[in-house]
C-alpha cells in the first residue's frame, strides 16, 4: 500500500494523496471547475507549478484568476516567455537574454540577429507581426513543463544554440543550487526559476499588447553590448486590458510635460539636461507650494536652515554615502597646491569635493555645532534644499526624474523616548497636507534590506518604532492600505511611505520618515543627556512633496492642468467683447488685484469664443466676460473652466466668490 500524503487545505479540512501527487491532482480531486481554474498553487506558502510533486505532508492554497495578485504576475512572466519564443520563431539568430514581469505588464531583452553582417535592432513596426506570433503560440495550448538541469548542462546547451548572452550568465551561477529550465512544449525553452501557468493556453490571447521597442545594454552596464527591449502589457482578460488602454490614453492627456509646455510653465533642453527652466507661471505654482509649506513647517515647529551646495568628499565617505553613491555623485576636484621649499608651486593634487545628493549630513554639521541637551531635543531642522544626482539620461523623465531637484527636507534629532511622538505628529501633518491638495493615500512601512548598516537590535526598534506610531495615529487600517515591505528600507534605515493615489488611479510615492541611528554614529551627533553623560540621538529623515519638482509634475497630471485656484499661475482673465468695455475691463481688473487675486485682461480684437477657447487651453480657472451691459450695470458674466454655462453677477459677488477660492487651504 503507498503512502498516503496529509493535505492542508485553507477551509481547515484535509485530503490524503498519494505519494508523488501534485496540486493539480488535488485539484482534480476537489471538482472539474477547480481544475480548469487553477493556475499555481501555494505549497506551505510558497508559490510553485501546479504539476509540482508534494515532497511531505503540506498545506496548500490553490491559486486562480481570484487571487488577482499572483495570477497577473504569472501571466505577465508567461507573457515574456512567449514574446521571446515568437521573436526567436520569426527572427531566426536572435539572441535572447532576460524578462521579467513589470507592475503593468512585461520586458524581453534581445540580441537583434545580424544581417549582411550588420545587427538589425527591432522597431516598433516589428511589433504587430510578433503579436500575431505571440498568439499562435497561446491558442497551440503549449504546457510549460519545468525540468532541472546541471550547471555544465545549461552552458552546453546555450552555447550549442549560440546563445552567448546566457551561456555567460550561466557560468556564473552558483554550482549546487538547483537550476532550472522551462520547455514551452517540446521545441522551445528558457532558463527561469518560476514558477509559471501550466501550459500557454491559460494566457488570455486578447489581453496583451506590446507597447513598444527601446534599447538596454546587457546587464546595465554601458561598457556592454546594446539590445533591443520590447514591451508589452499584459492581463488575465481582454476587460482589463482595455481598462488600461483607456487609463493610458487619459494619462497621455494629462503628461505634465505636453501640459506644462502649453500652459508655459517650464521648459526642459540639452544644454541643461535634467534640470527644469521654470517659467514664470510655473515658478508661480512652487512659490505657492514655498509657501504653503513654510507655514506647516512654522506651525509644526521646525526651524528653517539652509547648507552649501559642495561639500568635500570626506564627509561623504564618512557618512556612507560616498560608497553607496559615488556613482550618482557628481564630483569635481579640489586643487590643493604643493610648494618646495622656496615657496612657489610645483605641482598640484586635487582633493575631491562633490554636490550634495541629499541633505541629511550637512544638517548633522548643523546640529554639532555647539554643546546639545537633552532640554533642546526635539530638534527640528527644515530644509528646501537643492540636490543633484547623476541619473542615467535614459532615466530622465520630465519633472518626475530630473538631475536637480528641491526637495521639502527636514531632520529631527531627538531622543528614543521622543521617537513615538515625533513620528505621530508627522503622519498627522502629512495626512493634512495631503487632505488639502485632495488626495487619498496609503501608508507602507519598508523594512531592513539584505545589504544593510546598524544591528539587527536597533533595526528591530527602529521598526517596532515606527509600526506603533501608525498605530497611534490610527493609520495602520485597511482604509490607509497599511502594508508591510520586507527588504525596500534604506541601507540605513527603514522607512514609512506615504503613496498617493490620483485622479486616474495611478499611485505615486512621495512622503516618507526613517528612523536612523547610523547616521548620527557616523557623524558622532551627540546631546549631553540629563545623567551628564553624552548620548546619541536619533535622526528622523521626512519629506511630504518629496521634490517641488516632481510633486508639481504630479499635480499637473492628477489636476490635469486645472489646478485649484489657490495654485493656478493666473487666475482669471478679464475678456472684452467691445472695446468700448476696455476702461471697464481695466476697473475690474484693479479690483481683483486689490483683492489679492492673479489677474490678467484680454483686450485684444478678437471674437470672445476665440478668447474663451485660447484661455480654456492655458487651464485659467475664471473667465470675466465684459461688455456694454456689464459696463453700465456693474457686473461681469462669469465663466468657470469646465462649467457649460456663464453665470451673470454683480462685480463684489464675483471678487468675493474669486477671493475664497484664491485662499490657501490651510488659511480657510
Amino acid at each position: 500500500m503507498s503512502e498516503l500524503l496529509k493535505i492542508s487545505l485553507p477551509d481547515g479540512s484535509e485530503r490524503e494523496m498519494p505519494l508523488g501527487s501534485t496540486p493539480a491532482d488535488v485539484a482534480a480531486a476537489i471538482g472539474p471547475g477547480l481544475a480548469k481554474a487553477a493556475l499555481a498553487a501555494k505549497i506551505d506558502g510558497e508559490l510553485v507549478d501546479l504539476t509540482r510533486p508534494f515532497t511531505g505532508n503540506a498545506s496548500l492554497a490553490l491559486v486562480t484568476s481570484r487571487d488577482e495578485a499572483e495570477a497577473l504576475d504569472l501571466a505577465r512572466h508567461d507573457y515574456a516567455h512567449v514574446l521571446a519564443e515568437a521573436v526567436q520563431a520569426l527572427f531566426p539568430g536572435t539572441q535572447i537574454t532576460f524578462g521579467p514581469s513589470t507592475d503593468d505588464g512585461f520586458y524581453y531583452d534581445f540580441a537583434p540577429p545580424k544581417i549582411n553582417g550588420r545587427d538589425r535592432p527591432f522597431t516598433d513596426e516589428d511589433l504587430p507581426a510578433i503579436e500575431a506570433e505571440m498568439r499562435k503560440i497561446i491558442q497551440a495550448d503549449k504546457p510549460l513543463r519545468r525540468e532541472v538541469w546541471s550547471r555544465e548542462q545549461l552552458i552546453s546547451r546555450w552555447k550549442q544554440q549560440g546563445e552567448s548572452f546566457k551561456a555567460e550568465w550561466a557560468a556564473e551561477l552558483p554550482e549546487h543550487e538547483e537550476l532550472t529550465v522551462y520547455w514551452s512544449g517540446d521545441d522551445w525553452l528558457d532558463m527561469c526559476r518560476g514558477p509559471h501557468l501550466p501550459s500557454t493556453g491559460k494566457l488570455d490571447p486578447q489581453a496583451f499588447k506590446l507597447t513598444r521597442v527601446s534599447g538596454a545594454y546587457w546587464r546595465g552596464d554601458q561598457k556592454n553590448a546594446m539590445l533591443s527591449r520590447i514591451y508589452g502589457t499584459g492581463w488575465l482578460n481582454k476587460k482589463q486590458l482595455d481598462a488600461h488602454l483607456t487609463r493610458l490614453e487619459e494619462a497621455a492627456k494629462r503628461d505634465h510635460r505636453k501640459l506644462g509646455q502649453e500652459m508655459d510653465l517650464f521648459h526642459l533642453q540639452q544644454e541643461a539636461h535634467g534640470s527644469v527652466f521654470w517659467h514664470p507661471k510655473g515658478y508661480l505654482i512652487w512659490r505657492e507650494l514655498e509657501a504653503y509649506m513654510r507655514r506647516a513647517i512654522d506651525g509644526a515647529g521646525y526651524r528653517e536652515v539652509k547648507t552649501p551646495q559642495v561639500m568635500d568628499a570626506r564627509q561623504w565617505e564618512q557618512s556612507g554615502h560616498w560608497g553607496k553613491y559615488r556613482e550618482n555623485m557628481f564630483v569635481i576636484p579640489d586643487e590643493v597646491p604643493n610648494v618646495d621649499d622656496e615657496g612657489p608651486v610645483i605641482s598640484g593634487e586635487a582633493d575631491w569635493m562633490a554636490l550634495k545628493p541629499m541633505n541629511c549630513p550637512a544638517h548633522v554639521l548643523i546640529f554639532r555645532q555647539g554643546i546639545k541637551s537633552y532640554r533642546d531635543l526635539p530638534l527640528r531642522i527644515y530644509e528646501n534644499g537643492c540636490c543633484h544626482r547623476n541619473e542615467p539620461h535614459g532615466a530622465l523623465h520630465g519633472l518626475m526624474r530630473v538631475r536637480q531637484f528641491t526637495q521639502d527636507d527636514a531632520h529631527i534629532f531627538c531622543r528614543e523616548d521622543q521617537i513615538v511622538a515625533e513620528v505621530k505628529a508627522f503622519c498627522e501633518l502629512a495626512d493634512r497636507v495631503y487632505k488639502d491638495f485632495g488626495f487619498t493615500y496609503s501608508i507602507k512601512l519598508a523594512l531592513r534590506p539584505e545589504k544593510r548598516f546598524g544591528s539587527d537590535a536597533d533595526w528591530d526598534k527602529a521598526e517596532d518604532e515606527l509600526r506603533n506610531a501608525v498605530i497611534e495615529a490610527g493609520l495602520a487600517t485597511e482604509e490607509y492600505g497599511w502594508e508591510e515591505l520586507p527588504g525596500e528600507g534604506a541601507f540605513y534605515a527603514p522607512k514609512l511611505e506615504w503613496h498617493l493615489t490620483d485622479a486616474i488611479g495611478r499611485t505615486w510615492q512621495v512622503g516618507t520618515i526613517q528612523s536612523d541611528r547610523v547616521l548620527p554614529e557616523r557623524l558622532d551627533a551627540t546631546y549631553v543627556g540629563e545623567d551628564g553623560e553624552k548620548h546619541r540621538p536619533v535622526m528622523l529623515h521626512r519629506a511630504i512633496f518629496g521634490s517641488y519638482e516632481r510633486f508639481i509634475g504630479i499635480l499637473i497630471e492628477h489636476f490635469a492642468g486645472k489646478l485649484p485656484v489657490w495654485l493656478a499661475p493666473v487666475q482669471a482673465v478679464v475678456a472684452t467683447i467691445v472695446s468700448d468695455a476696455d476702461p471697464y475691463a481695466a476697473e475690474v481688473a484693479e479690483q481683483l488685484k486689490a483683492a489679492g487675486i492673479r489677474v490678467d485682461t484680454d483686450c485684444r480684437n478678437e471674437k470672445i469664443n476665440y478668447k474663451v477657447r485660447e484661455h480654456s487651453l492655458q487651464k485659467v480657472p475664471h473667465l470675466l466676460v465684459v461688455g456694454k451691459r456689464e459696463a453700465e450695470e456693474g457686473t461681469v458674466a462669469l465663466r468657470t473652466l469646465g462649467a457649460e454655462h456663464q453665470k451673470v453677477m454683480p462685480l463684489a459677488e464675483a471678487i468675493a466668490l474669486l477671493k475664497s477660492e484664491a485662499t490657501p487651504p490651510d488659511r480657510r
